[in-house]
Parts: structure tokens; sequence; C-alpha cells
């Protein structure tokens, strides 16, 4: 199907913008670079469209969700955070695992695992048995990534990156200086960090434990992922556009219009595809990356505020959640 039609698409070679380094605390941080309010996903419209694939019905708003590596199980961020919904293939009933605190996300943990950071904590949750392992932290945690080395990374409200080792809880190293750290994704060997508040994404020193390079990400960023080529893709939800970007020494490598509030992103790896939901008008969208141009290769109507989004790797099928109780949509693409 066709695409927007494009307003821009750029290579930017050699744009960077360093950040101020050795802050005092994040407060300074927050004192000496300009900050917004933390973009969000559009209101979506009302569903016109019948979605595409299979919905199940689900009683919950889905906050968050990913699908746990090396497994086909779904854990939905529902109840305001407070809880987990472990699903094991469509249409089967979720079993509900209590969390220990209400959850910003949920993020890929270790294999079997989902990760679930809050104030004061981050939950490893075992989606085979719905074991709850807590592992304390000073500090209002955002995201969490594992690294290379098994140790995680975690992101905290007042701009801190966390590196600890999960086994004992101890906190190795700590790199300040952002405003808040919303998401963490990993290329290759290099750690991104994404600031809401600043709309940028930032490469993390974890050897220095200090900020590398860091770029603007758009007019307002909101997720984040990264693929096996080493890019990191970026959703600008309030500049309705795809940003690409390589790590290893920062750089913009491809910008792209795709259409209202895109939101959710995740990365197929059957197909080499980025997939994006638009919450302006409750679409999810595939674009190849490969050309240096993204180009569109798939277009599916969704559920009402597709604001969750993953790639089942048994299969490639689309899993959309929806975050006003419109359910759990499968989408099996061909091709």
């Amino acid at each position: 199907m066709g695409g927007p039609v494009m307003r821009s698409a750029a290579v930017v070679i050699g744009l960077a913008v360093t950040l101020v380094a050795g802050c005092s605390s994040s407060e300074d941080a927050a004192e000496s670079v300009p900050t917004r309010e933390p973009a969000t996903a559009a209101v979506a419209p009302g569903v016109t469209t019948t979605p595409a694939g299979v919905v199940t019905p689900l009683a919950e708003s889905v906050e968050a969700m990913v699908i746990a590596p090396g497994t086909n199980v779904v854990a939905a961020l529902v109840d305001d955070g407070q809880q987990l919904l472990l699903i094991d293939e469509a249409g089967a009933e979720s079993r509900e695992v209590a969390l220990p605190a209400a959850a910003a996300t949920v993020s890929p943990g270790p294999d079997g695992t989902v990760l679930a950071p809050a104030a004061g904590v981050v939950a490893q949750v075992d989606t085979t048995t719905g074991t709850v392992t807590e592992v304390p932290l000073d500090g209002d945690a955002l995201s969490a990534a594992v690294l290379p080395d098994d140790r995680w990374a975690v992101g905290t409200s007042n701009g801190t990156v966390l590196i600890v080792a999960p086994e004992t809880g101890e906190v190795e190293s700590t790199i300040s200086g952002l405003v808040s750290v919303d998401a963490l994704t990993v290329a290759d060997d290099t750690v991104a960090a994404l600031d809401r508040h600043q709309t940028s994404i930032t490469e993390l020193d974890l050897e220095d434990s200090d900020l590398r390079i860091a770029l603007r990400a758009g007019d307002g960023a909101t997720q984040m992922t990264s693929d096996p080529f080493g890019r990191v893709i970026v959703t600008d939800t309030d500049g309705d556009e795809l940003l690409v970007h390589t790590l290893d020494s920062l750089v913009l490598r491809q910008r792209y219009p795709v259409g209202p509030a895109p939101y959710a992103v995740a990365y197929d790896e059957k197909r080499d595809l980025v997939w994006v939901t638009l919450t302006g008008s409750n679409e999810v969208v595939g674009y190849d990356l490969s050309t240096g141009i993204p180009r569109e290769r798939h277009r599916f109507a969704t559920v009402q505020q597709p604001n969750s989004l993953a790639v089942d790797p048994a299969d490639a099928a689309l899993v959309v959640a929806s975050a006003t109780g419109d359910g759990l949509q499968r989408i099996p693409v061909e091709g």
C-alpha cells in the first residue's frame, strides 16, 4: 500500500551535540538544559475500520507489553502498573502476577523473564512459573535493559543510569547528567538512553561511567528499540517521524514522516522490518530501512489506542495491545 507523502528524508553525518559532563546532580542537569513536558501517545480516535487479524478481549487496559525472550509468552502491564498478565498463546486465559510496586514499564529480561522497573525496585518475573524476584534500588526506576555481560542498566526519573549486578543487587557504577532516563536499549555493545524531557538520545560510556555524545531526537521522542545491525530506532511522536540512528559515534542516519503520532516500535528479524504504531489513526505500519530511506511494506488497522507492540519470534506475527481496553490483537503477516 502507498505510504504518506514524504516531507523530508535526511542522512545526517557528524551532527552531534555533546552534553555538558560533570554535572554534580541531575537537578543541576535539569536546570542547565532546555526541557519540556514528556511527549505521550496521542489520544486515539474511535475505531472505524475492523482491526486486522484476531482480537482477544481483555478486561484491562495495557500500559506496556513485551514477549519474554526465548518464549512466546506475552507479558502485559496492567492495573496502573500493579500487575502483569502472562498470556501463553492467542486466546489462552491469562495468568496474573502481582508486582511489588507500580511499574513504569515492562522490558525483556534474561531468557524466559521480563523486568518491571518501579520506585525502589526492579522486579524480575519468570514467565514460566510466575515467580517474582525483587532487586531493591535507591531511586525511581523508569527503564531497564540487560547488558551483553548480563548486568542490568537501570534508568531513573532523576536522570541517572545504574549498572547493577542482578545476583547481588549491588550497584557497580552510576552515570548521571540526564534529566530522566525513560528508555534504554543495547545496540551491539553500546547502550543508548532516551530522555523524554530533553527529547534526546545519548550514548553511554559504561567503562568510564560517563555520558558520550547526545543528539536531539525530534520534537517529542517517546519510544526506542534497536536491531541486529546496530541501528537505534526512535519514534518522534510529536513530530510524526521515525528516526534511525547508529551508535559508537552517534549519528542520525534517517528521518521519515510516518503519519499521526507514531508511538510503539518493534523490530521484525524475520522480515528485517521496523514496525510502528500510529496512535493518531489506529494503525501499525511496517518499514524496510535497507535502502537508506524507509519504504512502507505493510499497513494494518489496529485496536483503539495501540500503545504497545511486539513481534512474536515463533511465527513473526504482530501483537498489538490496546491502552483503552480493546484487547490484544494478533496479526499474521504474509510475505
